[in-house]
């Protein structure tokens, strides 16, 4: 019986700046069906935040795409999803005019390359106001000034950028809320900005996200509705740092961001 080549990994940093160090994620191109069991472990031993498995099997010459944490399989990755549009342009896969198009579990995705930029369309995941869960104040160790619950995560806004960024969750007792994550938010002080952010998601392996798309689809409706524009500029504000641009509609939210390639084998 012939056995499977391994396929090729690359590793790609998503939404980086001048200084950003952005987000790292695996981006793994299958040429044949790979199970469940075997993305997941494959994912775990890479060890990072995100993997995108790849496969040209989609609806109507879409890609399938898929994101596995270590732990778990996610329905919505923003940044691995930049990173698997950002290696096929890379490996001439796609021509640079032309657009990636993924099928996944959140529905079609598209990607388009914008000069240094790649441009994303998802959809949006408004969140409505909800009563903090027990213990959460207590997890965050911050002052709560509004939650709201997404069909993923809490939002939480918290007074100002400072104490945002001075945080220091308790992981297990975060871990103990039933949530994908929490978002975590406030207006920002520097004028390049619009908001700034940060993402815990410990029940899904990952204590704090260094620059996490899909938030960016609850932060941007939200942000849109406080601060009267559908265009904004966001940084998160982990240890490595992540810029996104976030444009928004009536049913879909733009991101776009930088990527760049740490290592291709």
């Amino acid at each position: 019986m012939m056995r499977c080549m391994e396929p090729v990994i690359h590793y790609v940093d998503a939404f980086v700046g001048l200084t950003e160090e952005g987000n790292p994620a695996a981006v793994c191109l299958l040429d044949e069906e790979r199970d469940d069991a075997w993305m997941q472990a494959r994912a775990k031993e890479i060890g990072l935040s995100e993997t995108a498995f790849v496969k040209r099997d989609g609806h109507e010459g879409a890609r399938s795409l898929r994101w596995f944490t270590p732990s778990c399989e996610v329905d919505l990755c923003g940044h691995a999803t930049l990173a698997a549009a950002h290696i096929l342009w890379q490996e001439g896969l796609l021509r640079p005019d032309e657009e990636a198009q993924f099928d996944t579990k959140s529905g079609p995705l598209v990607a388009r390359a914008r000069d240094e930029w790649i441009q994303m369309d998802f959809p949006r995941e408004d969140a409505v106001p909800a009563d903090a869960p027990d213990g959460l104040a207590e997890a965050l160790g911050v002052d709560l000034s509004h939650v709201a619950k997404s069909r993923m995560d809490y939002l939480i806004v918290v007074e100002n950028e400072q104490t945002l960024r001075n945080m220091l969750p308790k992981f297990d007792l975060l871990q103990g809320i039933a949530s994908r994550g929490f978002i975590v938010t406030s207006e920002s002080y520097a004028i390049a900005y619009d908001f700034v952010s940060r993402f815990f998601a410990p029940a899904a392996g990952i204590n704090e996200d260094p620059a996490t798309g899909s938030a960016h689809c609850t932060l941007g409706p939200f942000w849109a509705e406080r601060l009267g524009k559908d265009t904004m500029k966001a940084y998160q504000a982990s240890e490595r740092g992540g810029i996104i641009r976030v444009h928004v509609t009536e049913h879909a939210v733009s991101l776009s961001g930088k990527a760049r390639t740490k290592r291709t084998p």
